[in-house]
């Protein structure tokens, strides 16, 4: 009898261990999830910011494009508005980098803005915003991955499911992206093919090269 409550007792340290360390690491997991998207939404802010900047600087040489400025703006309005889980997010992401294709089809009309140092300052700080994007979205997809594996996988979906451990959202934009940066603004009687002016805010630096709105994000 002593025997059999023994190997009893053994048997149930035995589980609460494992049940600990499960619990342990889908907590773990859970916040690096958390974690991970934090710093993804922290460049989607820095990519909404730009997108203003972009709007004025083509404004100054091609005014006339008001269709493709009030789509982009739109489409920014509706990505920066904030509360959106990453699925959601993403389809907000992939309508706003859509706008912005065209708005850079539209700049390709036009050789005094691309040959402008503003428009390829801003457009070398949206690509290197992007990369950051893509490098975070495969970090974030990645521990997404193993927590939604771990809820799904038996038996450490007992404890997911006793402590109410849910399946996280996979981030699928084409290119991620900002929020607050100075505005850019050409003053009256400026010709088009100067420099615009920039509010209280620091230059925009990094390589310059064009903007792929399908890079891989």
């Amino acid at each position: 009898m002593l025997v059999v409550l023994a190997v009893l007792a053994v048997i149930v340290v035995v589980v609460a261990v494992w049940a600990i360390a499960t619990y342990n690491g889908l907590v773990r997991l859970r916040n690096l999830v958390q974690e991970a998207w934090r710093q993804i939404d922290v460049e989607l802010h820095r990519r909404h910011s730009l997108v203003p900047n972009l709007v004025e600087t083509v404004k100054g040489y091609a005014a006339q494009e008001r269709e493709v400025f009030d789509e982009v703006t739109r489409a920014r309005a509706a990505a920066a508005g904030g509360g959106l889980g990453p699925a959601k997010q993403a389809v907000s992401e992939n309508a706003l980098s859509g706008a912005l294709s065209r708005l850079f089809a539209v700049a390709e009309a036009y050789p005094e803005l691309r040959s402008s140092e503003n428009f390829a300052d801003l457009q070398a700080e949206l690509t290197n915003t992007e990369d950051r994007i893509a490098a975070g979205r495969r970090f974030y997809n990645a521990n997404v991955r193993q927590l939604n594996t771990k809820i799904e996988t038996f038996p450490p979906n007992i404890v997911a499911n006793m402590f109410s451990f849910r399946r996280a959202e996979y981030f699928e934009a084409n290119d991620p992206a900002v929020r607050a940066v100075p505005s850019v603004h050409f003053t009256a009687g400026e010709a088009p093919g100067s420099a615009a002016s920039v509010d209280g805010g620091p230059s925009f630096g990094g390589q310059r090269g064009g903007y792929d709105p399908h890079r891989d994000a």
